[in-house]
């Protein structure tokens, strides 16, 4: 099995022996199996990346809230979104996320199949949410019977945004602004949720934070503390894309010039920084919240997000690839009976968070669930799920990956990438054409259609009349979307001018 900080035979001395990890709430950490039903407290953050984690190796990055979370839970360090359909990568992340099922085999509404906070609902379970809902208001109503601050939207300024809250006969009510930013606005009514539960039947809270989204206008404080020594570029940092990948153009890619320049991608990151420790700091709020209720020996905290995010690397900036940078996400599980501080590089889907939390409820997955039960992992009865990921966004990527190797294929171009991750982890050295590589890339290709027969995928990966897969970005003219604050639309488009 391959491991970061704890090998399968520590874990298991671990889980036995009961030995100590580190100082940290015991509500979060370890302890044993309650006879009565675990809650659920899933934090949800939305275009993070797995490598904004003090913890994950980001010395630039001040997260120790999430930090501590890490060394009391279950870490998997090389967690995927699947994909997407569209340029709105999070609408079918958050719904494989709540069906258990690839985006080829669930709609953005989920119509038709049972979702987790249903399941749950219909076993007993109090069911709560708060926070950005993207999946329509109907497959909400389904799952949840108390939801507060909830924002049915893809984006908004983190400082004005739109919520309603459930009433008690299932009617949105108290349509307003948020008063407060975002982070602190769905932080907020979690803890009032954790506060005021006290009935003796299980929770499942839904925490689903619009950090660290676009707007990146973090509190000045959080903006400041990044702008005094600016995060440096990543090592994949290129002014531009190398070749047309399909999707060179749409609202996140327009959210800096081309080419991109060191100084306007250390700005943003600095301001996506400072968006991530604002909302670790929020993070501390709600564990901290639950440390103190009545809940806290019972509790199972789940910390994910919806996908990565390119912020200059690969000159790109949103999630619309399927480079490492834009589907790697978080994934994290604490609380009883699961290891402290440990992790592992086997592979999961955010899809397998459904199944997972069924095998810890001791319910049965739904029929038609392709995720698969994490637990036997970090238990340590097997060393993975599965032994390859498979990716894909739209019409226009598809990839497989093994533990060492990486075929992208993008068909409307006819072109493909080979990176030897042992070696390249950043997806610079395209080996692809490489002589000694040519059955490598014959193989990986059959695997690819093998993995797109298996979710039902029919896109050809070869086209008859490829696009030209040359492109020149170069003074593309730009317009800012209407969320933007005026400070930064002086800052990053009226430069255009």
């Amino acid at each position: 099995m391959i491991t970061d900080t704890i090998s399968r035979r520590y874990f298991l001395r671990t889980i036995v022996a009961g030995a100590a990890a580190v100082a940290v709430p015991r509500l979060l950490y370890g302890g044993n199996r309650p006879a009565k039903k675990y809650n659920f407290l899933f934090l949800l953050a939305d275009d993070q990346r797995a490598d904004s984690i003090h913890a994950y190796g980001n010395n630039y990055i001040q997260t120790p809230n999430l930090d501590k979370l890490i060394a009391g839970g279950f870490s998997f360090r090389q967690n995927y979104c699947l994909g997407s359909n569209g340029g709105a990568v999070c609408v079918p992340s958050r719904a494989m996320i709540n069906s258990g099922r690839s985006y080829f085999n669930v709609d953005s509404r989920m119509t038709g199949v049972k979702i987790m906070p249903e399941l749950l609902r219909d076993n007993g379970y109090t069911t709560f949410a708060t926070g950005k809902w993207h999946n329509k208001e109907q497959s909400f109503l389904r799952g949840f019977e108390i939801g507060k601050a909830l924002y049915f939207g893809g984006m908004a300024d983190h400082t004005k945004v739109p919520v309603v809250d459930l009433g008690p006969e299932g009617k949105f009510i108290n349509k307003r602004v948020g008063e407060k930013f975002s982070s602190e606005l769905f932080t907020s009514s979690a803890i009032e949720f954790l506060e005021n539960h006290k009935e003796d039947k299980p929770f499942y809270a839904y925490v689903a934070y619009t950090a660290p989204h676009d707007p990146r206008n973090p509190p000045m404080k959080y903006r400041q503390m990044y702008y005094r020594n600016r995060p440096p570029l990543p090592k994949n940092f290129k002014p531009q894309h190398p070749f047309d990948n399909g999707h060179m153009v749409g609202r996140d890619e327009n959210l800096a010039p081309w080419p991109r320049t060191e100084e306007v991608i250390r700005d943003q990151l600095a301001e996506y920084y400072g968006l991530v420790t604002h909302l670790d700091e929020h993070i501390g709020r709600v564990l901290e919240a639950l440390r103190k209720s009545r809940h806290a020996d019972n509790t199972i905290v789940i910390y994910a997000a919806d996908h990565g995010l390119a912020l200059g690397s690969h000159g790109l900036l949103g999630k619309q690839s399927i480079y490492e940078h834009s589907m790697g996400c978080p994934l994290v599980f604490v609380g009883p009976g699961i290891p402290k501080g440990g992790s592992t590089k086997a592979f999961s889907y955010l899809l397998d968070i459904f199944p997972t939390v069924c095998g810890l409820t001791g319910l049965q997955a739904p029929p038609g669930v392709e995720g698969k039960d994490l637990r036997p992992i970090w238990e340590g009865r097997a060393d993975n799920v599965r032994d390859s990921v498979f990716l894909s966004f739209s019409k226009i990527q598809r990839s497989v990956r093994d533990e060492r190797w990486k075929l992208i294929r993008y068909p409307q171009i006819n072109h493909t990438q080979l990176f030897d991750l042992k070696n390249d982890p950043d997806e610079l050295n395209n080996l692809a054409d490489e002589p000694p590589q040519a059955g490598r890339v014959k193989q990986m290709l059959q695997q690819l259609k093998l993995c797109q027969q298996k979710v039902g995928d029919n896109l050809p990966l070869t086209v008859a009349n490829p696009r030209p897969k040359q492109i020149d970005m170069t003074g593309r003219k730009r317009k800012p979307d209407r969320w933007q604050p005026d400070w930064i639309v002086r800052k990053y488009f009226e430069t255009d001018k």
